[in-house]
């Protein structure tokens, strides 16, 4: 966010002819940046709560991969496919939480998808969409997994 803040603050100084002044934009950008943030938080506690749903449920993220590349849909929102793979003789249930990242690392958004009813022995695959527009070079890696 102190990217977004940088940027509008050297725009500004290098051009601000509309009577805006450096500090209404350096304002504006760190609004925008709290409100990110409190999206992102926001996004962090729902995916806590799912995980808290599934009582029980035992770590399955090493029987969930993620497809090889992330998109950003029409609605500017980032995509990726995730599949579990049920290695029991039962169908079963899975939550996954999809985190998706910058080129940095820096966490930008993160997800939980359900897939009901994984059936023995095979996979199933759903799509983790971020629950906000993102743009650029974005990475999504499973941050936890489980199976009930």
């Amino acid at each position: 966010m102190a990217v977004v803040l940088l940027l509008a603050l050297g725009a500004c100084l290098a051009g601000c002819s509309d009577g805006t002044s450096p500090s209404d934009v350096a304002s504006a950008a760190s609004s925008l940046a709290s409100e990110a943030g409190d999206s992102l938080a926001s996004a962090t506690a729902e995916a806590g709560r799912r995980f808290n749903e599934f009582k029980n449920g035992l770590d399955a993220k090493d029987e969930v991969k993620l497809g090889d590349r992330v998109t950003i849909d029409s609605a500017g929102r980032a995509t990726v496919k995730a599949t579990a793979t049920n290695p029991t003789s039962a169908a079963k249930t899975y939550a996954i939480q999809v985190d998706f990242r910058d080129k940095g690392g820096n966490l930008l958004d993160t997800v939980v998808v359900t897939l009901n009813d994984v059936p023995a022995g095979a996979a199933k695959d759903a799509t983790a969409r971020s629950t906000r527009t993102l743009s650029g070079d974005v990475t999504a890696d499973v941050a936890r997994a489980v199976r009930t």
